[in-house]
């Protein structure tokens, strides 16, 4: 993995991070916090999204929506494992 792919994912993962951030819980989990949650949100976005037919698409608009749902489908899991 190139230089430029590393800094597309960090960039693309803050993004993501801070807009679940924004969508759950209102407000932002700090840098280094939106990126692990909006690459993690990329990962299990990248995992079910296919299995129930949601394809968007290539390019970086497409990415940063992709992330954002797997992240907002992580907070919102996390969110009800801190409350149970």
């Amino acid at each position: 993995m190139g230089l430029e792919s590393i800094l597309v994912l960090l960039v693309v993962g803050a993004i993501a991070g801070w807009l679940a951030g924004l969508i759950v819980s209102g407000g932002g989990l700090g840098l280094v916090g939106n990126i692990v949650v909006g690459i993690l949100g990329a990962f299990i976005a990248s995992l079910l999204l296919p299995r129930i037919g949601l394809g968007l698409g290539g390019g970086m608009v497409s990415a940063i929506i992709h992330s954002t749902i797997g992240a907002v489908i992580l907070l919102f899991v996390l969110r009800l494992l801190r409350r149970g």
